[in-house]
């Protein structure tokens, strides 16, 4: 079968049945296994393919690429399959090197979100959904107590204490904007290949990606996450980020990389001119994000609010309600840290990524109450759905939207995962 199905964003099941396929192919060399199980039961598939002359992981070193940490980013499992694919041919990254692909951490969720191939935002989020922060994979450790920890979540840091990667790799993406990289270590000399992907691939690097503002950025598009407790911290990972899963591998004096690609890309992010009045920007941002999100509420609690979280009575709008209450919960702050924190100077570019997430996060909520809505044939989805699509539509012209091939996006971050390694072995990190 083809990876990406004509172009589509692949399944849990279609991507399991194509490592299946592939390791029926190799049968010496790429080795497919079941690291644990959903919450819901679902398999959690492990790709392996061996480095030159030694079993899938018995070379010394390992790279882990996690896939499908958010549900509503699908592309990360056809970058993983199509990275294995390339590992398996070339010789070069497996010397010395087992390379293993967790083809999604999230396949409950990855369920809940269906998008094989969207033709627009509208279409992306009639079927929007993205779990909570408890019960994200990677960010669980940081919210919860490690007695209520997600299975995904255990299946993930069992498997690093198992691989002791020197490089983890998580796949993201952003519905509009562009590329960046995250990275728990600064992996020198990434920036060049990195950028040069992007221009050839006519892929604009956000250069003041809204989640990592203020943050070492040692070239465009590529950030160090700071120490928690510093000033750069931001008010986007309010979280204790050393409890997250990326920063697992540190126990084995790994580094982690997190790239993002866009769905759609917008050159507005990759504009580096100095925005005029970036606090008068975020105090209007800020405003419109707090209404938006009470147009949203209002919706979500039939006119009144009510003081605690509601029961959720249907199994299937469980998971939906659950992320439309937290995200609506999380707005507040983000508002709040905008007005309270804009930086007297700033980029247009990074302007407008913050214009762009808050976009998304009152859409989501929106996105995700309307499928419920429409279920039940609430006498309020018609209303919700009017607002749902001008949103979209706002988003979209404002933007200037043009859609990212599901090849190219698979194209860049494949680029980007071999680089990162290709620069962590030239600077002597693994070990």
């Amino acid at each position: 079968m083809t990876l990406l199905r004509d172009m589509c964003y692949p399944t849990p099941r279609e991507l399991g049945l194509a490592a299946r396929a592939l390791a029926d192919e190799h049968p010496g060399e790429v080795r497919l296994r079941q690291a644990g199980a959903s919450r819901a039961g679902q398999p959690l598939w492990v790709l392996s393919v061996a480095a030159t002359g030694g079993a899938p992981r018995g070379a010394g070193r390992n790279v882990l690429v996690v896939a499908g940490a958010h549900a509503n980013e699908p592309v990360g499992g056809a970058t993983a399959l199509s990275l294995a694919r390339r590992v398996l041919d070339d010789p070069a990254p497996r010397a010395g090197c087992g390379w293993h692909f967790l083809l999604c951490a999230d396949p409950d969720g990855a369920n809940l979100h269906r998008t094989p191939r969207p033709d627009s935002l509208l279409d992306y989020h009639r079927n929007f959904f993205r779990p909570p922060g408890p019960e994200q994979p990677e960010w669980a450790p940081s919210l919860l107590p490690p007695d209520r920890l997600p299975p995904e979540t255990l299946a993930l840091t069992a498997l690093i204490d198992e691989l002791r990667p020197v490089l983890q790799v998580s796949l993201h993406a952003t519905d509009l904007g562009g590329t960046w990289v995250q990275l728990t270590r600064d992996i020198p000399g990434l920036a060049e290949p990195f950028a040069t992907s992007a221009a050839e691939l006519r892929i604009p690097v956000e250069n003041g990606a809204s989640d990592a503002a203020g943050w070492p950025s040692p070239g465009p598009g590529i950030f160090v996450i700071p120490q928690p407790g510093s000033e750069a911290a931001g008010a986007f990972h309010p979280e204790d980020t050393r409890l997250s899963t990326w920063y697992h591998a540190h126990r084995y004096a790994g580094t982690t990389a997190i790239v993002e690609v866009p769905m759609w890309a917008s050159d507005l992010v990759d504009d580096p001119a100095p925005h005029p009045d970036p606090r008068g920007a975020l105090r209007m941002l800020a405003e419109r994000l707090t209404a938006d999100a009470a147009l949203v509420a209002a919706v979500r609690d039939g006119g009144a609010v009510r003081p605690g979280p509601p029961p959720y009575g249907d199994p299937a709008a469980a998971p939906l309600l659950r992320a439309v209450d937290w995200t609506l919960a999380l707005i507040p702050r983000v508002a709040a840290a905008w007005t309270a924190g804009a930086p007297a100077e700033a980029t247009a570019a990074h302007v407008a990524s913050i214009d762009a997430f808050g976009r998304r996060l009152s859409l989501r909520a929106a996105a995700m109450l309307l499928r419920v809505l429409r279920t039940q044939g609430h006498p309020a989805a018609p209303g919700l759905d009017r607002l749902v699509t001008g949103w979209c539509d706002d988003f979209a012209a404002r933007f200037g939207a043009r859609w990212v091939p599901v090849a190219t996006q698979v194209e860049h971050q494949s680029r980007t995962v071999l680089a990162a390694y290709d620069r962590l072995v030239a600077a002597g990190r693994p070990g």
